[in-house]
């Protein structure tokens, strides 16, 4: 073989170990861009499902953040609402309490009152009794005044005055005399037969009866006919 022949080849085969390399060189290369495009998506992809896991975590604790704060909200409406109803129980349980003390006071004002007006009318009527007997010794001496005497006159004028103070006090005479006989108001002591009277008539009045308001300060003496 030549010396030319031989170059010739040489330089053929040179041309092919450069031209292999070079596509050595260029597949290395790809991969390496490949592997790197590879791992930028594999972080990308790390990336976003960190971000995705981040934003669930604060989906997940925004979410129980408003649990939190709709129990709370739950609990402190539960707390104001107890809170009113004892508030309302103790409130009812004063106003049952105060009515009670008025209804009780109201009680026993009008008790007090109805005693003081019966141990006035006791009073009233202990003095009246003790009165009227003076009352039939004044009538006694008129009926045996003279007509026309001055003085006679004159205690005639202090008797009308004495009744009319009586009859302002609550103190009236009982009509009697032609009724019939009533025992509530008067006191049969004698009976007679009399036939211009009708039965069971008051013929006579031996003592005058009174009345103080609406009870009998003194029942009528009276005579009954027939």
């Amino acid at each position: 073989m030549s010396k030319e022949t031989k170059k010739k080849v040489s330089d053929e085969n040179f041309d092919t170990n450069d031209s292999v390399e070079e596509e050595t060189e260029e597949k290395e290369v790809s991969e390496e861009e490949t592997v790197k495009e590879t791992e930028d998506i594999d972080e990308k992809a790390s990336d976003s499902k960190d971000d995705s896991d981040e934003e669930s975590e604060e989906s997940d604790e925004e979410s129980k953040q408003d649990d939190e704060s709709s129990e709370n909200k739950k609990s402190s409406k539960k707390d104001k609402k107890d809170k009113k109803s004892k508030h309302q129980a103790i409130i009812d349980d004063l106003n049952d309490r105060v009515m009670r003390q008025m209804a009780e006071f109201e009680n026993f004002r009008k008790r007090t009152e109805k005693e003081k007006g019966q141990m006035y009318d006791m009073g009233a009527k202990s003095i009246l009794e003790k009165i009227l007997p003076v009352v039939d010794n004044f009538e006694r001496g008129l009926d045996a005044a003279t007509e026309g005497d001055s003085f006679a006159d004159g205690m005639k004028m202090i008797y009308k005055q004495l009744m009319t103070s009586l009859e302002e006090a609550g103190v009236k005479e009982i009509e009697a005399e032609g009724s019939e006989f009533n025992p509530d108001y008067h006191n049969a002591v004698m009976h007679v037969e009399d036939e211009e009277l009708g039965e069971n008539v008051v013929a006579e009045v031996l003592q005058k009866g009174y009345m103080y308001n609406d009870t009998v300060l003194r029942h009528a003496m009276v005579k009954v006919a027939n």
